[in-house]
C-alpha cells in the first residue's frame, strides 16, 4: 500500500515528494519528514508513517525525533551567535573562559579546535560510570583533567560525543545558560523552531521512537568492529565510555531525553531544522528574527579540516562546527553549504548560495557514517526542483 504524505508541498517541489514516498517504498523509511525553506518560505513540509516499530502511532506534523548528531549543527549555531556578540574569541585559547581546561598541557587550545574536531579529545581515557552520560559536571571535569590523544590542531578527529560537552561548556561559562536554555532563550524560542537539547517529559506522547540500524553490509565501513578489536583504544573509548550511551534502546528512555547532551540527543523536527538553517541560508534572519550576521554566516563555509579522520575510518571534512560537501556526501551542488547529519540518516543544513534551509528527521536508523541514501535523494530532488 502506498505511503500516505501529509503537509505542504509547493507543486514546483513535487520531485522532492516523490523522492520522499520512494524512501518509503525502496528504502526502508518507517516514520519520516522533510522541510525545505527557499530564501525563507517553506516550500516543502511533509511527513508520513509511523512513529513506532510496530506502526501503531501515526508520525504526525509536530512529532519530535532524536537527531544524534545533527545536534551537533544546532550547537555550533550557539557559539557562533557568541562570536557575533562579540562575546567569544574562537582564536583565544579554551582556558580563558573554561580555567580548568588548562590542565594537561590543554593551557593553548583555541576554541577554534574544539570547533573542527582538532582539540584531540574525542574520548575520556579513565572509565566512567555509566550515568557520567547525563551528568554535565562529571563529563567536563573529566574533559578538564584528560589529556590530548594527538598534539592538538595537528590531525582532525570526530569528537562524536565530547563535542557537546566541549562547545557547550564554552557556551554555559560565557552565557550563565547550559546550551539547550540558550538554544531555547536566543535561537529556537524567538524563531519559533520547535528543537529541543534537554527535552521536557511534557514532550514524550510526540516523541517518535528510533529503531536500531541493521548490521553494515559486507564491503561497508563497521566502525562498531573497529570498536570491538580493541576496547582500550581511542576510537572504542570515544563510542563506550561512559558505557551507558551505546545500550539498546537507551535513546528512547526518559533519562535520554531529559539529559543536555549536545553533540547526540537533540530532539526536533524537520521544519525546525529547515528553520534554524534557513536563516543562515539567507545571510542570518528569518522572520525579523537575527540568528547571527551575514559575515559571521560566511565563517560557517571556511574549512578547517578535511582528509583521514583519525576516528572515523573514513574521510572527513569539516568548517567551524560543521560538516562541508566532500565525494560520497554531498550538500548539493553549491560548495558553501555546511551543516551535519547524525547517525542513522536525519540530516540539516543551509546553502546560502541557494538560500535553502534544509531538514530531514526519521526513525530508522540506517548504517552509513555520513549523508544517507535517503537525504541524498531528497537533496538531489530539492536541486532537480529548482
Amino acid at each position: 500500500m502506498a505511503v500516505k504524505i501529509e503537509g505542504t508541498c509547493d507543486p514546483k517541489f513535487n520531485r522532492v515528494k516523490d523522492a520522499f514516498a520512494e524512501n518509503f517504498e525502496k528504502r526502508s523509511e518507517v516514520g519520516a519528514a522533510a522541510a525545505v525553506m527557499l530564501d525563507g518560505k517553506s516550500v516543502v513540509d511533509i511527513w508520513a508513517g509511523h512513529a513506532d516499530k510496530a506502526k501503531t502511532k501515526p508520525w504526525t506534523r509536530d512529532t519530535l525525533v532524536n537527531v544524534y548528531s545533527t545536534t551537533k549543527g544546532v550547537t555550533a549555531i550557539c557559539a557562533h551567535r557568541l562570536v557575533d556578540k562579540g562575546l567569544l574569541d574562537i582564536d583565544a585559547p579554551v582556558a580563558k573562559y573554561w580555567p580548568e581546561f588548562a590542565q594537561a598541557g590543554k593551557d593553548k587550545i583555541p576554541v577554534r579546535f574544539l570547533l573542527s574536531h582538532r582539540a584531540g579529545l574525542p574520548a575520556v581515557r579513565k572509565l566512567l560510570a555509566d550515568d557520567a552520560l547525563f551528568n554535565w559536571t562529571t563529563m567536563t571535569t573529566a574533559l578538564a583533567e584528560q589529556e590530548p590523544w594527538w598534539e592538538p590542531g595537528t590531525r582532525h578527529g570526530y569528537h562524536a560525543l565530547t563535542f557537546g560537552w566541549l562547545v557547550g561548556e564554552v557556551i554555559r561559562r560565557i552565557s550563565g545558560k547550559t546550551p539547550g536554555a540558550y538554544l531555547r532563550d536566543e535561537i529556537a524560542g524567538p524563531l519559533g523552531a520547535d528543537f529541543h537539547i534537554g527535552l521536557d517529559a511534557k514532550h514524550d506522547a510526540r516523541t517518535a521512537n528510533m529503531i536500531a540500524a541493521p548490521p553494515p553490509a559486507p564491503g561497508e565501513p563497521n566502525l562498531f568492529a573497529e570498536v570491538m578489536k580493541d576496547p582500550e583504544s581511542m576510537v572504542a573509548k570515544a563510542f563506550m565510555n561512559p558505557p551507558g550511551g551505546m545500550r539498546p534502546g537507551m535513546v528512547n528512555t526518559r533519562e535520554w531525553r531529559a539529559a543536555e547532551i549536545p553533540a547526540a540527543n537533540g530532539h526536533g523536527t524537520a521544519r525546525s531544522l529547515a528553520q534554524l538553517y534557513g536563516a543562515l541560508a539567507r545571510g542570518g534572519e528569518l522572520n525579523g528574527v537575527r540568528v547571527m550576521s551575514k559575515d559571521e554566516v560566511a565563517k560557517c563555509s571556511i574549512e578547517q579540516s578535511n582528509g583521514p579522520d583519525a576516528l572515523l575510518i573514513i574521510n572527513t571534512r569539516f568548517s567551524q562546527g560543521y560538516m562541508m560537501s566532500q565525494p560520497g556526501a554531498s550538500l548539493g551542488p553549491n560548495p558553501q553549504s555546511f551543516g551535519h547529519p547524525g547517525a542513522g540518516g536525519s540530516l540539516g543544513y543551509a546553502d546560502p548560495e541557494a538560500k535553502i534551509g534544509f531538514g530531514y528527521t526519521m526513525n530508522k536508523m540506517q548504517s552509513g557514517l555520513l549523508i544517507d541514501s535517503r537525504a541524498t535523494a531528497l537533496i538531489e530532488a530539492v536541486y532537480a526542483s529548482m
